[in-house]
């Protein structure tokens, strides 16, 4: 008797012929081999193809080291202002009902939706000099545009979804139960998010941050509009490999981007512990239910 595919009737398991799990595995490995793997083994292995003096001559260099300030002032600027965003975003989504609801959930995928380059050129649009609010900062002589202020306003556009989008649903499977019986218990609106909330949250909190640091330290899109590329001063990470390797300076460039694919690989560890240890939180509140007398 050949060995079919069925499904039980309610959650049974799906079995599948011995040829068809092997098919299905050989085509993700390989997938993730040509596209993952390789790729990245490239990067490292041209950044160091001509040794290691050259690899730290071009991660040493003025303008590398200026590169890498800028794209950690960055991060370190944007990410606390999405974590509050993500936060509060999330608890008026998830704890309460109120009109407009749906639109701020809609404006919270935006990014999502507008290209990168979309978004720089609106800041450009509303903060050059021929922008809407260009003559009043020329006359107060503040520098949007082509700064370091528009380089932040343009990560925080584009990777302010990240948070509020692992805590939403998060918040929502959890319920309000907890909270409520802890402001019954007299806690009050700050213990109870310090005490219930905040440990409840705190994987998904994790996974949302690691996305959004990865993604404003690897933006370029966005910050290539409003940067204005200048050396030394307005050039993130991702900008300067593009420099080099358009100078056909590829061993300085493959050195620098070796540094972001160090990141992503970190990245990438880290969210996977964060996303075991969520999805292990979520299966247990899950069976919680099932658990009860």
């Amino acid at each position: 008797m050949t060995t079919q595919t069925h499904k039980t009737h309610g959650a049974g398991p799906i079995t599948e012929a011995p040829w068809v799990r092997r098919l299905l595995i050989t085509m993700a490995l390989g997938f993730m081999l040509l596209f993952l793997i390789l790729p990245l083994a490239a990067v490292f292995t041209e950044a160091l193809g001509k040794g290691w003096a050259m690899y730290w001559n071009a991660v040493s260099h003025p303008d590398a080291l200026a590169a890498i300030r800028l794209t950690l002032l960055t991060a370190l600027v944007a990410v606390p202002v999405n974590l509050v965003f993500g936060v509060a975003a999330a608890w008026a989504i998830a704890k309460y009902e109120f009109r407009g609801k749906a639109f701020l959930t809609t404006l919270i995928d935006l990014p999502f939706s507008v290209s990168p380059v979309v978004a720089g050129l609106i800041y450009v649009l509303v903060f050059g000099a021929q922008g809407w609010l260009g003559p009043w900062l020329a006359e107060h002589d503040i520098k949007i545009v082509f700064a370091v202020p528009g380089i932040i306003l343009a990560t925080i556009f584009v990777t302010f979804p990240f948070i509020a989008r692992e805590l939403i649903p998060l918040m929502q499977a959890q319920g309000n139960d907890e909270e409520q019986a802890a402001i019954v218990l007299g806690a009050s609106g700050w213990q109870t998010f310090w005490r219930v909330t905040l440990p409840n949250i705190k994987w998904g909190l994790i996974y949302g941050v690691i996305l959004c640091n990865a993604r404003a330290m690897g933006e370029f899109g966005a910050v290539s509009v409003v940067s204005g590329h200048i050396r030394g001063q307005t050039n993130t990470m991702p900008l300067h490999v593009e420099i080099l390797y358009n100078e056909y300076e590829s061993v300085a460039a493959f050195s620098v981007a070796s540094l972001l694919a160090l990141l992503a690989l970190v990245t990438l560890v880290i969210k996977t512990a964060a996303q075991w240890r969520m999805e292990r939180e979520l299966k247990a509140l899950a069976e919680l239910p099932q658990e009860r007398p």
